[in-house]
């Protein structure tokens, strides 16, 4: 006869039970896929150009929560000081709620950012197994991403000659820029400016360049150093 006081393995918790216990994941989960979603149905406007814009605004206060809720999972309980404002705005996640934020009101073509910083390695499997045989190349992306941010400087600066911007928004973006070159956890930035002057300094050095374009090319260059933050 059976042992009758043999315990039975315990009940396995069902879907709803699992992302109902883990609610701040699942927030971060389900606004990261309405992100990519919102990006797909710009970039490929079935619903009309009136409709994409629309999707655009979506994708980015969908990352911009998405940005939210992990800036809340990495920082302690709030408090109004100047300690915790200084440490939020050492976090990535901060970064790209900025990010959201400045460009929510401006028609630039941001979305292949959005999309790779908003899939996670805990999203669809179909996603985890792309990211893993883009393993090899992770390095190459985060450079991509990195060099998204820095051109989209000169950009804004270009979309406020040409009306599309305001008069902030070049001062308001330098800010998140010179957050993200003095990032702890992301040295993407920082890399990237110093292999963009190399290979600049390289290019202008030739006996090829002509002289207007050197001296141009230098004063930018050393422009640029005095924009960017010190003690990194």
């Amino acid at each position: 006869m059976a042992d009758t006081n043999q315990q039975s393995p315990p009940p396995q918790p069902g879907p709803m039970q699992f992302l109902m216990s883990n609610k701040l994941e699942t927030a971060m989960w389900l606004s990261r896929l309405f992100t990519v979603y919102c990006s797909v149905m710009f970039i490929l406007p079935i619903l009309g150009p009136y409709a994409a814009a629309n999707f655009y605004q979506r994708a980015l206060l969908a990352n911009a929560l998405t940005s939210a809720l992990r800036l809340h999972q990495r920082l302690p309980r709030f408090q109004l000081s100047r300690a915790f404002l200084a440490q939020a705005l050492q976090e990535d996640s901060c970064h790209y709620l900025l990010y959201s934020l400045i460009l929510f009101c401006c028609q630039l073509l941001t979305f292949y950012h959005l999309s790779l910083q908003s899939v996670g390695p805990s999203s669809l499997m179909f996603i985890r197994n792309l990211l893993d045989k883009l393993t090899s190349n992770q390095q190459n992306i985060l450079k991509f991403i990195a060099c998204n941010e820095i051109f989209l400087m000169p950009a804004t600066v270009f979309m406020l000659f040409s009306g599309q911007g305001s008069l902030l928004l070049p001062f308001i973006y330098y800010r998140f820029l010179t957050l993200r070159y003095t990032s702890r956890r992301n040295p993407y930035c920082r890399t990237l400016f110093t292999e963009l002057r190399i290979l600049l300094e390289h290019f202008i050095m030739k006996p090829a360049c002509p002289a207007f374009f050197r001296r141009m090319c230098l004063s930018s260059i050393a422009f640029i150093s005095r924009l960017a933050p010190t003690g990194v």
